[in-house]
Formats: C-alpha cells, sequence, structure tokens
C-alpha cells in the first residue's frame, strides 16, 4: 500500500499521510465498542419489552429453537407448519403442534476476513472496516441476548479463533483484533480451510457469521465445506462488496500487481473490458447464489456505500421474509 502511495504521489506523501490512510484501512476499537448503543437504537438489542417494528429482530430470526420436548398443543394460525406433529394429528384427526422449550443461549460465531484484499474501497469506507462494523453489530446484539460470542479471524498466514464466551471482555478481544492492521504477506489460510478447521473447533448447533467479499473464494470449495457443516451449524454469509467490484472505473491504462508479482496492464476505458468485467462478476455471484440457495443457507450483501446498520436490518428483513413465505 505504501509503495503504491508513494508511486502515486511522490512528493505529497509523509508519514502523517501514511498514517492517516492506514487508520482509514482498519476500523477504530472505540468507534466499535459504540456500535453497542447503536444496537439498541436501531432494535436488534431491545432494553425493554415493548413491541416496536424493529425491536427484538436479532431474537426473532436468530434465537434457536431449543431442544427439549415440552408438550403438544392444538395449531394455531401462524405456527410454523414443520413442527406439526403428524402422530397425533393423525390421532386427533385435526393440527396438533410440538412445543420446544425455548434456548437460553447459543453460540455466536464471527467468522471475519481480515485478509489484506479487504483493504479496498471506492466509496464511504473500506471492506476491512464495514466487514468489522457488522461484526460488531452481531456481536453486541448476540451479546445482548445472553448469546456466547466466539471469533475466527482469517486472511492471514494463521487464523485466529477465539472460543464462544458470555463476557463482554471476551467480545472486546474480537473487536480489538478487528483494528489490527494486516502485515503477514505469507500465503494466507483460504476460507475453505478455514471454516474446516472452525467445523472442528465448535460445539454443534453454533451460529456462524461468515463475513467476507468471496472474491477470493473458489465457490466449488466452499460448497462441498459448507455442505458439512450445515449438517451441524445455522449459517449466514454476509458478502461485502464495493460498486468497483462490478463497475470497472474508466481511469486509463492502470498497472495491477498479482500476489505472485506478475504485472498486469488494462485499458479501462474499454468499453468491451467493463462488459467482460461486470460479467464475471455477476457471473460468480449468481453461481454463490444458487449454492446457498441449494444447501438452504442465508446469504446478503453489504455494500461499503450503505449505511452498515441499514444493510444489516435489510439483510434480517429479508430472512424473516424467506421464513413466511416458506411457511
Amino acid at each position: 500500500m505504501t509503495i503504491a502511495l508513494k508511486k502515486a504521489f511522490p512528493r505529497t506523501l509523509n508519514k502523517f499521510n501514511i498514517w492517516y490512510v492506514q487508520t482509514m484501512l482498519t476500523p477504530q476499537f472505540k468507534e466499535l465498542l459504540e456500535l453497542r448503543y447503536q444496537a439498541y437504537s436501531i432494535g436488534l438489542v431491545s432494553s425493554q419489552r415493548t413491541q416496536t417494528p424493529l425491536s427484538g429482530l436479532y431474537a426473532s430470526v436468530f434465537r434457536g429453537q431449543g431442544m427439549d420436548f415440552e408438550e403438544v398443543r392444538e395449531y394455531q394460525h401462524g405456527d410454523e407448519v414443520r413442527n406439526i406433529d403428524w402422530r397425533v394429528t393423525a390421532r386427533m384427526n385435526r393440527p396438533y403442534l410440538k412445543i420446544y422449550r425455548e434456548e437460553r443461549e447459543r453460540s455466536v460465531i464471527l467468522c471475519v476476513d481480515i485478509g489484506i484484499q479487504m483493504q479496498f474501497g471506492t466509496c464511504k469506507t473500506f471492506k476491512s472496516v464495514q466487514a468489522a462494523k457488522v461484526a460488531a453489530l452481531l456481536g453486541w446484539s448476540a451479546y445482548g441476548h445472553g448469546d456466547r460470542v466466539g471469533g475466527l479471524l482469517f486472511g492471514q498466514q494463521t487464523p485466529k479463533f477465539f472460543r464462544p464466551n458470555r463476557s463482554q471482555r471476551s467480545l472486546g478481544q474480537i473487536l480489538r483484533n478487528l483494528t489490527i492492521p494486516p502485515n503477514d504477506k505469507k500465503t494466507a489460510t483460504t476460507l475453505e480451510k478455514t471454516l474446516q478447521i472452525l467445523n472442528r473447533s465448535s460445539g454443534t448447533g453454533s451460529l456462524l457469521f461468515v463475513i467476507t467479499d468471496f472474491n477470493q473464494t473458489d465457490i466449488l470449495a466452499l460448497q462441498r465445506i459448507l455442505s458439512q457443516i450445515r449438517q451441524h451449524h445455522e449459517i449466514v454469509l454476509i458478502n461485502i462488496d464495493d460498486p468497483a467490484d462490478y463497475n470497472l472505473p474508466k481511469v486509463g491504462q492502470v498497472g495491477f500487481v498479482a500476489s505472485d508479482g506478475t504485472e498486469v496492464y488494462i485499458d479501462t476505458d474499454n468499453k468491451a473490458g467493463q462488459i467482460a468485467y461486470r460479467k464475471k462478476w455477476e457471473d460468480k455471484q449468481q453461481v454463490l447464489k444458487q449454492m446457498t440457495q441449494g444447501l438452504f443457507i442465508d446469504l446478503f450483501s453489504i455494500s461499503t456505500q450503505d449505511n452498515v446498520y441499514n444493510g444489516l436490518l435489510k439483510g434480517l428483513q429479508q430472512r424473516v421474509q424467506k421464513r413466511r413465505t416458506h411457511r
């Protein structure tokens, strides 16, 4: 990053400029801590029992169904159809429902990409900052509902795993690590390998949030590991994207350097190139969408140009709508 900046601004770049740019690439710890109050204000965590359009939204879509059977009662309009007890229904000649004792807690694991490629953005913020904010907001929401919160930060050579814990100090440790700039130039652990580690490390019944841009992800390899994990866990994929992922900015000839050192020059003004660039992105997004639909895994996107709170709420509301549609 610094080398590229020096080439672009050889006379104006100084230590302060470099420090300022680096602070833009990663979120501030204080900012992530303050998202706790945002979580309350937008209704992801409700400090009171009053019902508002947004209050309890996190609880309504992510609190797990308890595994302890409690009783059978007659079906009522709006009940979950998949919980119908068909044996009792056949015997009584009218629908009856199995009732479970609500889970008091569950493990929520924030699987966040902290790789160098996430330090990118052309709009309001960088992917790295947006991903950290999404993780923080979800973490505070889970903590506010008494869930155990853990983390798995990947994108460096060695992933960092934080075991789920109910303490605020533990959540703070995860958030603080999200503010550390990546400095590992060695081969990064892929998302697929990271999820294999997570599958071995986490207990059954966890809720996993995977937050990345999926640009470096092998979708077929991801499908194989997700098909295994979803048998024991609930998974939500959150795609962090930027307009430049699909709209190539017109800035003339631009040189790019791949991770292996290969240099490529692209004419960004070329119309055919712009169309091919967008189509490649759209094709991959379609493959990702079809894969998640086939595995019954939730997927939604949040852009660097979105207000992070509104973007997350929109994704949660999509999940609510999907549940109602499949009833």
